[in-house]
């Protein structure tokens, strides 16, 4: 009989930064990314759930409890809660997804709630992240991608020290319209000597 190859998942970590946890969401979480996840500067740029549709409770509930860990699971990434340390408030969501095993690849992709943006916090995220993956995990390519008129993502990247490849013309679709994407990597190589020491 043959053997079934079991699907690829990503360790369940906890990660820590100077001013974040970032944790596996909870039922805790719900109630925060419900408010975060359907402010309307989230949903300018991420037509979450799905274009034309207003995010419910039950959307927050069911990424809490579903689909964030069904990513690891299912081998797509993994997500993460972001929550300040100081306080243990939830700060936005962040985690790797459309993980290719076979090219060694992944993207990362965030979006932070009202209260918490402004601080460089999705930049901290993004960084711890992104290492996590290429010098823990010794993934070779992270991406981050980011509709074009989205000016604060867009810094994100530059911050986190992401190169500019170029754009993905009419690539996603948006409440109202589509958009172009941005699209920016990380390799190793960007990363210096001795970077899988730094964290």
């Amino acid at each position: 009989m043959a053997e079934v190859a079991e699907s690829p998942m990503m360790p369940s970590v906890v990660l820590r930064t100077d001013r974040l946890v970032l944790r596996a969401h909870t039922r805790d979480d719900v109630d925060a990314v419900y408010l975060g996840a359907g402010d309307p500067g989230v949903q300018r740029w991420l037509p979450m759930p799905r274009p034309g549709q207003a995010y419910t409770r039950a959307d927050a509930e069911n990424w809490c409890l579903v689909a964030a860990p069904q990513a690891r699971v299912g081998g797509d990434g993994q997500q993460w809660a972001a929550v300040e340390a100081a306080t243990g408030a939830y700060a936005g969501s962040v985690g790797l997804t459309r993980t290719l095993w076979r090219t060694s690849s992944t993207e990362v992709g965030y979006w932070l709630a009202p209260w918490a943006r402004g601080r460089g916090l999705a930049t901290e995220a993004v960084v711890a992240i992104s290492r996590w993956a290429l010098c823990d995990q010794e993934f070779q390519r992270v991406e981050l991608k980011a509709a074009v008129g989205n000016t604060a993502s867009r810094r994100v990247a530059e911050k986190a020290g992401f190169t500019y490849e170029g754009t993905e013309r009419n690539a996603m679709p948006l409440h109202e319209g589509r958009t172009d994407l941005a699209v920016y990597s990380l390799i190793p190589a960007d990363l210096g000597p001795g970077a899988d020491d730094a964290g």
